[in-house]
């Protein structure tokens, strides 16, 4: 499959506000699916700055 030059969409890029950020880890909770719930986390620590997404050494 050829490269159709669409680029990875990240949840954190579009979480702007305190309210967003409820909301979207509500929904997740919603889901009671740990792995779920522990990457909205990351989302959301991302969006405020707490951290960067860096691949493993």
């Amino acid at each position: 499959m050829s490269n159709t030059g669409l680029s990875k969409w990240d949840v954190a890029d579009y979480l702007k506000t305190e309210e967003e950020m409820t909301l979207y880890f509500e929904a997740c909770l919603e889901e009671n699916d740990p792995q779920l719930i522990a990457h909205a986390l990351g989302d959301i620590a991302r969006a405020r700055g707490m951290s960067q997404r860096k691949a493993w050494p």
